[in-house]
């Protein structure tokens, strides 16, 4: 065989062996090279079982931080404002102050997100008024509690914006503005919660609205990096 056949087998068995090592890079998760995707939509089963189970994530994060007395982002962070300052239910503080929001959910997001929505938003209004009686917590240390707090919210608020919907209020305007603008849902919701912990100064003591700042920022930081629309294709 001639120097010039075995240089062609030898460049044929290293395109092999390339394309080879491509294919299995394709199979394995991100770390170990790269990868890609196509794009799947969610059966409806696949979105009632997930956002059932993301704002089951929530409710339990808004009743650890009731419990304790802080205050979380978003409309829940208004609801709880509400509650110390008034003394009114936060499951129904949640789902009043939710309503105005679905008119821009109509007009800019469509019929299906506004249906799932207002399905989420009510479910997760049942479930905190449900836990305030089913949930008993008797100590938590604040700072952890912040923190813990923070993680469920947000791993619950990823699921549910993973599977096109939201928890109403400004979970709404951020999605919209996310589609419009590009700019990510964690950035927009921690600049609204600048009012929220701004007012919650004249309701709570400063040291548990300092642990509320805590478990926003781990929330919103969390959402800010994880929720990612160039990543995360499917609908």
């Amino acid at each position: 065989m001639s120097e010039a056949d075995q240089e062609q087998i030898s460049d044929t068995q290293e395109s092999e062996r390339e394309a080879s090592a491509q294919a299995a890079r394709a199979h394995l998760p991100g770390w170990f090279g790269d990868w890609s995707s196509t794009a799947t939509h969610h059966s409806p089963w696949e979105d009632a079982q997930g956002i059932a189970f993301s704002v089951l994530l929530i409710s339990f994060g808004i009743t650890l931080f009731q419990q304790l007395g802080l205050i979380t982002s978003g409309i829940a962070g208004w609801s709880l404002v509400l509650h110390y300052a008034a003394g009114w239910p936060v499951g129904l503080n949640f789902f009043v102050l939710n309503l105005p929001f679905y008119a821009l959910a109509i007009w800019r997001l469509g019929w299906g997100f506004t249906i799932k929505t207002i399905l989420a938003v009510t479910l997760l209004s049942v479930l905190v008024e449900a836990e305030s009686r089913w949930v008993s917590i008797a100590s938590v240390e604040p700072a952890f509690g912040a923190v813990l707090g923070g993680v469920l919210v947000g791993f619950g608020l990823l699921g549910v914006l993973r599977h096109r919907s939201s928890v109403g209020g400004v979970t709404i305007l951020a999605v919209w503005i996310e589609d419009m603008t590009g700019i990510r849902a964690g950035i927009t919701l921690f600049v609204f919660d600048l009012s929220v912990f701004g007012t919650a100064l004249f309701v709570a003591p400063l040291d548990l609205v300092g642990y509320s700042v805590l478990g926003a920022v781990v929330l919103n930081v969390f959402l800010a990096i994880n929720h990612r629309r160039d990543r995360y294709i499917a609908r």
